[in-house]
């Protein structure tokens, strides 16, 4: 591959050990009146002028926001010159389930630029859905890079290589054009430079912000209208939705539930939502812990004044003892502060 190495290009690996965040408690699980666990983190909600609407425990910390920079890598795709149906540019921002609709779109992009999944070059895995992974199972399946949750973005990322002349091989190196592309992009949407680098678990370089940077971003991308890269991944994720996610996710369904509002998470208990006013929304579960999200953000939005009754169906199940309903997992009480 020719040398584009960016002099100012972080390499993954060159990261400071920093404090732990002041993180707070953001969810507790009940069972008969007693609190027996707690969910610790950090969230912020910001206006359409970025001025702070909610926060709690430390939203200025750098973290990684791993899969929640799907839709931003996929606006430096766009900008670059991908352009796809809606329902593909959809998959481009996903961590999908792995059902055949997410596997065939996948195959489809990379067959619409001259490739197939030998250019892929993200980890293998199983389906990331429960009842797509099963499905697999049960036929042999084993893991592979198309059924991968990722696959969609990374054969976006290769069909960009092709449309720009650039090597598909190595696409994931931090200094590829693609990747200083993706970088420069995500530092524009957040307003702030990367704290540090590393490499996400499926091999791109993963680009460390603030939560505050983070809901920047979303609010920002959506209230963009669909001329520029910011609003056509929007509206392909809000036209799409089980494209982004899958049947019987929380993603999808609170991007159904709710008109208009933009939803991406992420690995290790991160929650990213962008209402179409402008405003962002970024939460952090500092122990990775996935329940503890939905509670959270639901929380969130209804102290931004969305109905309560659109995320009735987004409730968490309840802590059952005996096969019956005995506690529940709830937000905690982090908007006394505000």
């Amino acid at each position: 591959m020719p040398e584009t190495t960016m002099p100012e290009t972080i390499e993954p690996g060159n990261t400071t050990l920093q404090a732990t965040p002041r993180h707070v408690p953001l969810a507790e699980q009940t069972r008969d009146g007693l609190v027996e666990s707690v969910h610790y983190g950090s969230l912020i909600a910001v206006g359409p002028g970025g001025g702070t609407l909610v926060e709690a425990g430390e939203p200025d910390a750098a973290f990684y926001p791993r899969s929640s920079l799907k839709p931003l890598q996929a606006v430096a795709m766009v900008r670059a010159g991908l352009r796809l149906p809606e329902n593909l540019l959809a998959l481009t921002a996903a961590s999908h389930s792995g059902a055949t609709m997410h596997l065939e779109g996948a195959a489809r992009i990379l067959e619409m630029h001259g490739l197939d999944v030998s250019a892929l070059e993200n980890s293998t895995d199983l389906p990331y859905g429960t009842a797509e992974r099963e499905e697999w199972l049960r036929a042999g399946g084993k893991p592979t890079q198309l059924a991968q949750n990722c696959s969609g973005k990374h054969a976006a990322m290769a069909a960009t290589c092709v449309i720009n002349g650039w090597p598909v091989q190595g696409y994931l190196h931090p200094g590829h054009p693609l990747q200083v592309l993706v970088r420069d992009t995500i530092t524009e949407l957040t307003g702030e430079d990367a704290a540090a680098v590393s490499t996400d678990g499926c091999g791109t370089p993963l680009f460390a912000h603030s939560l505050r940077g983070m809901a920047r971003a979303y609010g920002r991308m959506a209230a963009a209208d669909n001329k520029g890269a910011e609003g056509q991944v929007a509206h392909a994720m809000r036209a799409f939705p089980e494209m982004v996610a899958g049947e019987g996710r929380d993603v999808t369904a609170i991007m159904r539930a709710v008109p208009g509002l933009l939803a991406k998470d992420g690995f290790e208990g991160l929650q990213l939502i962008g209402l179409r006013n402008g405003t962002g929304v970024a939460i952090k579960i500092s122990d990775g812990g996935d329940r503890a999200r939905m509670p959270v953000t639901v929380r969130v939005l209804e102290a931004l004044g969305l109905d309560g009754g659109q995320l009735a169906t987004l409730a968490s199940p309840a802590v059952l003892g005996g096969g019956r309903p005995v506690g529940v997992l709830r937000a905690a009480n982090f908007l006394a502060s505000n």
